[in-house]
Parts: structure tokens; C-alpha cells; sequence
């Protein structure tokens, strides 16, 4: 092995594997019920499953008073797992580039750990963004009907924040696929 090519590079694209899946779409939530009233607290609340839950307890309350509305007001909820879609796509990117019996660069390593970060972490901020804006708007729609296209339209921006993110983890996972790399590895270990 070269320095180039170290056994530990492996760590780094596992890792970034891990970080675009566990911070756009692990969620741990639990309630209890305390004199008469419904207390929520997020142990553990990231990406799209707060987003998820966040909005879906908006629409639980707004099914209390016009059930009819539940249906159109799902669109938090999608847009919550289009995130973890994110997520889940450069999860697969990384982890098929990992071969452990090709060399694999300590370059390609940290660019897939970067990778990982970027589209986990804006993954985290947008089902965030998502989850306050949907719970909000939806709660306010039970009453006022206009604010359907106004949630829509922030819904939207906010689903951008994880899409920058996706785009940016492709575009570092192509800078690994450079062959002067692998070919360099391949060469010292010959």
C-alpha cells in the first residue's frame, strides 16, 4: 500500500455513506400524554423523518376539523421523503465505489466523505425548513384556504436547500472518478 492508497481510506467513503443516509432520514420521537395535553419531544429528530412527523401532526390536527382537507394537505409528508430519496441516492453512488479489492485513493475517500456531509447536512436543514413550514401552513389552511399556494411556494424552496445538496455530491463523487488516481494506486501495488 502507498500513501496514496492506505487501508484506512476505506473509513472515509463509509463514512460519507453514512452521513448523507443518518442525517437526512433517521428520526427517534416519542410522546406523553401529561395532564390532559400531548407533549412532543424530539430526542433524536433529523432531515426528512422531522419534516415527516412535523407535518403529519399538523395534518392530524387539521383531520379533526375538516377531514376533507387531508388529501391536499400531504404534500409536506412528500415532499419530506423526496429528501431522504437525496440521501439515499448518493448513499448508493459512494458505497458502489467502494470495491475492497480495487485501491481505492485516501482522495477519493475524503471527496466521498465531503460528498456525504454536504447532501446529509442539507438534507437535515431542508426536512427541517419543511417540517416547520408544512405543520405551520397547514394548521393555518384549516381556516384560510388561500395559504395552500404560499405553503406550495415555500415548500419548494425549502425542498431546493436538499436538492443544492444532491447536486453537489454528484458533482464531487465525478472528481473521483479521475483514472490518474486509481491508476496510480494500481501501480504501486504491482
Amino acid at each position: 500500500m502507498s500513501e496514496y492508497c492506505p487501508p484506512f481510506a476505506h473509513f472515509f467513503g463509509f463514512a460519507g455513506v453514512a452521513a448523507s443516509v443518518s442525517w437526512v432520514s433517521s428520526c427517534c420521537c416519542r410522546t406523553r400524554l401529561v395532564q390532559s395535553k400531548t407533549y412532543f419531544w424530539r430526542d433524536v429528530a433529523v432531515g426528512a423523518a422531522y419534516g415527516t412527523s412535523k407535518a403529519g401532526i399538523g395534518i392530524t390536527g387539521l383531520g379533526t376539523f375538516r377531514p376533507e382537507l387531508i388529501m391536499k394537505s400531504l404534500i409536506p409528508v412528500v415532499m419530506s421523503g423526496i429528501i431522504a430519496v437525496y440521501g439515499l441516492v448518493v448513499a448508493v453512488l459512494i458505497s458502489n465505489a467502494l470495491d475492497p479489492k480495487v485501491p481505492y485513493p485516501l482522495f477519493s475517500g475524503f471527496i466521498h466523505l465531503g460528498a456525504g456531509l454536504a447532501c446529509g447536512f442539507t438534507g437535515l436543514s431542508a426536512g427541517y425548513a419543511i417540517g416547520i413550514v408544512g405543520d405551520s401552513c397547514v394548521r393555518a389552511y384549516v381556516h384560510e384556504s388561500k395559504v395552500f399556494v404560499t405553503m406550495v411556494l415555500i415548500l419548494i424552496f425549502a425542498e431546493v436547500l436538499g436538492l443544492y445538496g444532491l447536486i453537489v455530491a454528484l458533482i464531487m463523487h465525478s472528481k473521483t472518478q479521475d483514472a490518474s488516481f486509481s491508476e496510480l494506486c494500481k501501480a504501486v501495488v504491482s
